[in-house]
């Protein structure tokens, strides 16, 4: 009994560990903020849905890392549209916002920050092997997410992270 329960310590400890070092494996991945998006289709009103091709050597961390990609690319990137769906600017309208408002971005994106409120995953993270290629040594995934942009929107304009439409120019 005593050699089991230190099995499973051990399997516990491990198991923790390597859920840590995928961790930091995303939040490198994530740094280097390598992504691409494009437009799927019309979502409901106030939410866009997207396709953000994530990158990274472990597929399970390219579509977690999805959702913070695709909250990054409607703020900082925008995306072109397609036959039917219109394209959209960035949010921010200056590259250097990011950059200016560091307190809040580094909080915002971290594992589990506010980023999550706005996005989720219209396939449940089931990625088609389509949208599943092997480059070199890692993965380039595709997940299709919707993003809540009136809400995020409004919570940035609050944060005074981007100006209100109605602010004038």
């Amino acid at each position: 009994m005593k050699y089991i329960k230190i099995i499973i310590a051990l399997l516990l400890v491990g198991f923790s560990n390597g859920s840590a070092a995928q961790s930091r494996k995303a939040d490198k991945d994530t740094q280097a903020w390598r992504y691409e998006v494009e437009a799927v289709q019309t979502g409901v009103q106030g939410t866009y849905l997207i396709k953000v091709w994530s990158y990274s050597k472990n597929p399970d961390v390219a579509t977690e890392q999805a959702k913070k990609n695709a909250v990054h690319g409607i703020i900082f990137k925008g995306f072109t549209g397609i036959s039917g769906v219109p394209g959209q600017s960035p949010l921010a309208n200056s590259l250097n916002v990011e950059n200016e408002k560091e307190d809040f971005f580094k909080p915002f994106f971290k594992d589990g920050g506010n980023y999550m409120k706005y996005v989720s995953l219209s396939n449940d993270g089931a990625v088609g092997a389509e949208d599943r290629m092997k480059i070199g040594k890692e993965y380039k995934i595709g997940v299709i997410v919707a993003v809540n942009i009136t809400e995020l929107r409004k919570d940035l304009e609050k944060a005074g992270v981007i100006k209100s439409l109605t602010s004038g120019f």
